[in-house]
């Protein structure tokens, strides 16, 4: 039986123009179910797997891609600031909690939690998917949070992150003095804090080790001492997500508790706008600016403003009345300490997955610059140990280049522009820009290097089937690359000058492989992929796969979503008079299409499609409306109102590497608030040859 759009919800053009939304989408149903929290299991153990293999495929995995937006850059929504205005003398944490998302235990969660997950900060700040190993970052924060550790928990098996437990010496918990069992009382808007700062350090180094010190209080003298205690214990990366007013004392205090060479002490800037805060100008440590992380239809895929939402609320900046400025920094208009350094996501309308039971009820958003410096203390983390005299906060002067400019927004009013407004190169709201890759957080006096490595995909072989995968990887400077892989399947092999696997395929089974490409200065790259090695070949016969490919039977063979598979004459079919109509509704809405098909054997397969996007977004620049097409686990695109065009366009994919198994195809349509944005699917096909 045919259906036609249901009445009263047939999408017209016309209409759709001249209606408005006014309201934001808040929450994004996510395209993939997320595994309940401490259902999901280990990765099954083997020769191939390990906790750094595990790790890589969570963040590397094109299911956990997927950016589950929570609102739009410098837009103002409801948040909770955990702790109060500090006092004299006292620190107070920035972390911030959205108030108008409802938050969720992981029982009761049915798809992936909103805002950015471990995979989306990896994405948008190019780091490595491989590191940290055998490394500390330790968090310091003031009083106790008793579901620390298996909140952690919960944080990490929902990304497919491995465990980080006491038990396995992942992750430890003590008092300002190293007590693992005199710990202080518990206070609950700072415990939102220690959730925030070990979820961002697990998100962007899930390989380190974690160190959580408790002071027992917020005072700076309590602080301070927990600061010299995480030292004590090892940790060469210590973030910090607090402070206040600045004070003559604050120089003394300087000398107390921060001054630790070969240490990378983090620290936020504050979030109350234009305004330098200690303890981020102190001379010996990296000041964490703040910024708005939006996804965008450029060569990086994301795009960052200074974070500011009103005259109160946004990242801190400005020249220190005290503390001397240190020699790597230059900028000539503050005669002392200018902050901040470096800056990475805090907005909380574009914020960050946390999940905490005692502060909070679950799966929350949350911003602030609290966000941010446990970030950076990550990527320092990734980018290996500090030299034993350095303060790592002198680094990114030396690495400019390594770093995401951020050029747009200011955070307040000032005398001196830079002080409070983004321009190109160092600026105080954002200081020299956000990550990308690493090398900006190494010792050295010459620009570091990048080195990339595109992810080969899934691959699927055949029991004594010869292989040979071509590994292609950059570098940015242009050196010479070496190779090498884990986990690869018995009988193969990666050449070490070139990058090519090659062999005979012996065993079956399914191998995790990561393969890394290093250049001459130590710069390295990797991606982490999945190969099944079938029992058995096959002959493969010419045929298209799909059912009703071209719609024309209706409601046949596709599972869809209400109302997409429809002969409404809104939009023209390429041919025929059946299409497949993804979304165009104009308010938050997603639609999906969906067809599980088997590609034997030996053969080679070739995804086809027609597309067809009408928008009525009327932007040349930002992101609203997503369609993603993927096939079993692998992303083959994305599509948005960026890409709308006058008529249809064929897509084509090869689709080889999934021959020997049963793939869902899938194309999810998600739809914001307002303006329309039509993703019109006709004549698929899956051909095999």
């Amino acid at each position: 039986m045919r259906e036609s759009r249901p009445s009263g919800r047939r999408r017209s053009l016309r209409r759709l123009l001249s209606v408005a939304f006014p309201a934001l989408a808040l929450t994004v149903a996510g395209l993939f179910a997320a595994p309940t929290a401490g259902a999901q299991p280990a990765a099954a153990a083997g020769p191939h797997t390990t906790k750094s293999v595990q790790n890589a495929k969570a963040l590397t995995d094109p299911r956990r891609q997927t950016f589950h937006s929570t609102g739009k850059a410098g837009q103002k929504v409801p948040t909770q600031h955990l702790c109060s205005t500090a006092e004299p003398g006292h620190a107070a944490c920035f972390a911030q909690r959205r108030t108008d998302i409802k938050q969720r235990l992981a029982a009761a969660l049915a798809a992936a939690p909103s805002g950015l997950s471990p995979a989306n900060l990896h994405s948008a700040y190019n780091l490595p998917s491989t590191g940290g190993s055998g490394l500390t970052v330790a968090v310091v924060d003031a009083y106790n949070d008793p579901n620390a550790e298996s909140d952690l928990a919960t944080y990490r098996s929902t990304y497919g992150l491995s465990s980080c437990t006491k038990a396995n010496g992942c992750f430890k918990q003590v008092s300002q003095t190293g007590s693992t069992t005199s710990l202080p009382s518990s206070d609950t808007g700072w415990a939102g804090e220690e959730a925030l700062d070990i979820d961002m350090v697990s998100a962007v180094c899930p390989n380190c080790n974690i160190i959580l010190v408790e002071a027992n209080s917020a005072t700076d003298t309590d602080l301070g001492i927990a600061e010299n205690e995480a030292v004590a214990l090892g940790a060469k990366f210590v973030s910090n997500s607090w402070g206040g007013g600045e004070a003559s004392s604050q120089t003394t205090e300087d000398s107390q508790y921060f001054k630790h060479p070969g240490v990378a002490i983090t620290v936020s800037a504050g979030d109350s706008g234009y305004g330098a805060e200690y303890p981020a100008t102190s001379q010996y440590v990296t000041a964490v600016g703040g910024t708005a992380l939006t996804t965008a239809s450029n060569s990086r895929g994301w795009s960052e403003s200074v974070w500011h939402t009103n005259s109160t609320e946004g990242t801190g900046s400005g020249c220190s009345a005290y503390d001397p400025k240190p020699s790597w920094q230059t900028d000539t208009g503050c005669a002392k300490r200018m902050e901040a350094d470096v800056s990475a996501v805090a907005d909380p309308a574009t914020g960050v997955a946390v999940y905490d039971t005692y502060g909070g009820s679950g799966w929350a958003v949350y911003g602030g610059t609290s966000a941010s410096a446990p970030i950076i203390a990550g990527v320092y983390a990734l980018a290996g140990t500090p030299g034993s005299g350095d303060y790592p906060a002198q680094y990114p002067y030396s690495h400019t280049g390594n770093l995401n400019d951020v050029t747009s927004g200011s955070n307040g009013s000032c005398s001196t522009s830079y002080f409070c407004t983004a321009r190109a190169g160092y600026d105080g709201p954002t200081g020299w820009g956000t990550p990308n890759g690493t090398a900006a957080f190494t010792s050295g006096t010459t620009t570091g290097n990048t080195v990339t490595v595109t992810n080969p995909g899934n691959q699927s072989t055949a029991t004594g089937s010869s292989v040979s995968l071509q590994i292609h990887a950059s570098d940015s400077a242009g050196a010479a690359l070496t190779y090498s892989a884990t986990g690869l399947p018995t009988g193969l092999s990666i050449n070490s000058s070139t990058g090519l696997i090659s062999g005979t395929a012996s065993t079956a089974g399914t191998y995790g492989v990561t393969v890394t490409a290093k250049d001459t200065t130590g710069a390295s790259g990797s991606a982490a992929f999945t190969w099944t090695v079938g029992s058995s070949g096959g002959t493969c016969t010419s045929a298209q796969l799909l059912g009703n490919p071209g719609f024309e039977s209706g409601n046949t063979t596709w599972t869809a979503t209400s109302g997409v598979i429809t002969n409404d004459t809104g939009e023209p079919a390429h041919s025929g008079s059946y299409k497949a109509w993804l979304d165009g509704y104009g308010t938050t809405h997603t639609d999906t299409l969906s067809q599980s098909v088997t590609i034997p054997s030996g053969c080679k397969a070739t995804l086809t499609f027609y597309l067809h996007i009408d928008t009525s977004e009327g932007t040349t620049t930002t992101q609203y409306d997503k369609l993603t097409v993927t096939a079993g686990s692998k992303t083959l695109a994305t599509y948005s109102n960026l890409n709308a065009g006058s008529g249809y366009a064929q897509q084509s994919f090869d689709l080889s590497s999934l021959a020997g198994s049963t793939v869902t195809l899938k194309f999810s349509g998600v739809e914001d608030s307002s303006l329309q944005t039509s993703f019109v699917v006709d004549d698929t096909a899956i051909t095999t040859s």
